[in-house]
């Protein structure tokens, strides 16, 4: 942000919202802050009674770096000269960028997607309403950021006001050189009755822009090469890849191949994000072949980076006891129950690990010794083997315990588990590899299987059948447009019917046989003495 120029907010909020109350909130922070500020209000109608909007100017440097002097400031906002346009409801967003308000390369745009229903909407014998994914697609056409979500559903759920959640909003954007401490300030200044709950309202507004800032500069620094500097190794972001190496793949698949190497780097090391590297460098050359002109925006190609490094970095225990014992959901625990720093804050995780557990960190030949021991467990009418455990991770014992468990990344890479799932990374890889060169739509709707594969336990495993029974049958018929409408039919019947009836259904119409029955062992129950006498 330029020093010689006021930082320039525009505020729109409908009557009763507390437009008025947010911008004394803004000013006030501004004195607290120690900057000069100038605000003004301009009501009108707009689509419903009671529309206003409040101008509201900063300037960058503090009262006591001017020494004396005094910016002048503008009473009302300049179409395209905005710096943020901030909004509790998206049609009068639209509204204001209809009126040239916003510019492309300037204006960072925060609105809610809330409606409150124009008179000509009510009016309409149906459906009157204005499309939201066209007023969304307006927003993003004419702002250089944007941050949408539901404010209302947000001020609701923290028992405040919307304006509340505006201000957290505002804050979390760093738009002003504020600290949170002097927003919150100006709300505690407000009156103790009202401050809790507002001061609910700001930090959840404040977290969902600061996340959403966060990973947009994530983004950025894994995009953005090096400094270079005169001394000692150049720094980068954490699991970042080499400018060179993101260089290689086209502009649109480099965002997802960044965020997707950093999570692989992250996950078990350099190493195994360069077989992510290389992997996708299959799917790449695979589509140059399909779209020599890249017309389709290498789609497919996005797709894998995506899929395949979420498959990668599949879930285990060392995964989870990683995850669990991290400071970030240490952080993330105390903001949602909103512990002060004078709470005493206890967490207790409940695990309950079984054979399948265990034996995917053992050498494939112990790991079938101790799965099939359990199944003859099972298959005599016994409840699988597991072991439950409560760990306190608020305790030394406790967060030790999942510290070192998480720290058994290099035994993960022995274990029979990481074994099978590359081998069956590799089988969906080919898949999309000789898809893609059949057929460019073929190769796409076999990466996009790749949303099969989630969740954990039975749901992972069946997901990952069910892609399986797919290349098998449906990725290899005569004709690859005929076997891309049917990949893309079963991949969505899979995803809309857990049960599998619809996936049946649809492999059957396309010619393919239905997936096989599988065994489940019957067990019966005798029924307790006691309860037998009730029923009688």
């Amino acid at each position: 942000m330029p020093q010689d120029k006021a930082i320039t907010l525009l505020v729109c909020a409908l009557g009763g919202e507390g437009g008025g109350v947010l911008t004394e909130w803004l000013v006030e922070t501004a004195r607290i802050a120690g900057y000069p500020a100038q605000s003004t209000s301009i009501p009108g109608v707009a689509q419903r009674t009671g529309a206003t909007t409040y101008y509201l100017e900063v300037f960058p440097r503090s009262i006591a770096e001017l020494n004396g002097r005094r910016p002048i400031f503008s009473l009302n906002p300049v179409p395209g000269a905005l710096d943020a346009l901030v909004s509790s409801e998206l049609l009068e967003t639209a509204r204001q960028i209809g009126n040239g308000m916003t510019a492309p390369g300037r204006t960072r745009v925060i609105t809610s997607t809330s409606r409150a229903f124009t008179t000509m909407e009510r009016m309409q014998m149906g459906d009157g309403r204005v499309d939201a994914q066209e007023l969304l697609a307006l927003v993003k056409s004419f702002s250089r950021e944007h941050h949408v979500f539901d404010m209302s559903a947000v001020a609701k759920e923290c028992g405040t006001i919307v304006s509340a959640v505006m201000l957290g909003a505002i804050a979390g954007s760093g738009l002003f050189p504020f600290k949170r401490e002097d927003y919150e300030a100006a709300i505690q200044e407000g009156g103790a009755a009202t401050a809790k709950a507002s001061l609910r309202g700001f930090a959840r507004g404040f977290e969902i822009v600061g996340q959403a800032q966060q990973q947009a500069a994530f983004v950025d620094a894994l995009l953005s090469p090096p400094a270079p500097v005169r001394d000692g190794p150049q720094a980068s972001a954490p699991g970042a890849p080499d400018a060179a190496l993101v260089q290689r793949f086209p502009a649109p698949v480099r965002e997802m191949f960044a965020l997707g190497h950093a999570r692989l780097v992250d996950y078990q090391g350099r190493d195994y994000a360069e077989l992510y590297v290389h992997r996708l460098t299959q799917v790449l050359e695979a589509e140059r072949i399909a779209d020599p002109s890249g017309e389709r925006g290498f789609e497919t190609t996005t797709e894998m980076a995506r899929w395949l490094a979420l498959w990668m970095a599949f879930d285990d225990i060392v995964r989870v006891a990683d995850l669990k014992s991290r400071a970030s959901r240490w952080a993330r625990v105390r903001g949602e129950v909103k512990a002060t720093d004078e709470d005493l804050l206890q967490v207790w995780d409940h695990f309950k690990p079984g054979i399948p557990e265990f034996a995917a960190l053992l050498p494939p030949a112990l790991a079938q010794r101790l799965t099939q021991w359990d199944r003859k467990r099972i298959a005599a009418g016994k409840l699988p083997w597991a072991l439950p455990l409560k760990v306190g991770t608020h305790s030394v014992m406790g967060m030790v315990s999942l510290r070192a468990l998480a720290s058994c990344k290099w035994l993960r890479v022995r274990g029979s588990r990481f074994a099978m799932e590359q081998q069956m990374i590799e089988r969906w890889l080919q898949g999309v590899v000789e898809g893609t060169r059949r057929d460019w739509r073929l190769g796409h709707e076999i990466a996009l299987c790749g949303r099969l594969i989630k969740g954990y336990g039975a749901t992972n495993e069946r997901g990952k059948e069910n892609l399986l029974h797919v290349l098998d049958h449906l990725a290899r018929g005569a004709s690859p447009q005929e076997s891309a409408t049917a990949i893309a039919e079963a991949r969505q019947a899979a995803l809309a019917d857990e049960a599998g009836t619809q996936l049946d259904a649809a492999l059957v119409r396309h010619g393919a046989p239905p997936r096989p029955v599988k065994e489940q062992p019957i067990r019966f129950v005798r029924k307790p003495k006691a309860a037998a006498g009730q029923a009688a």
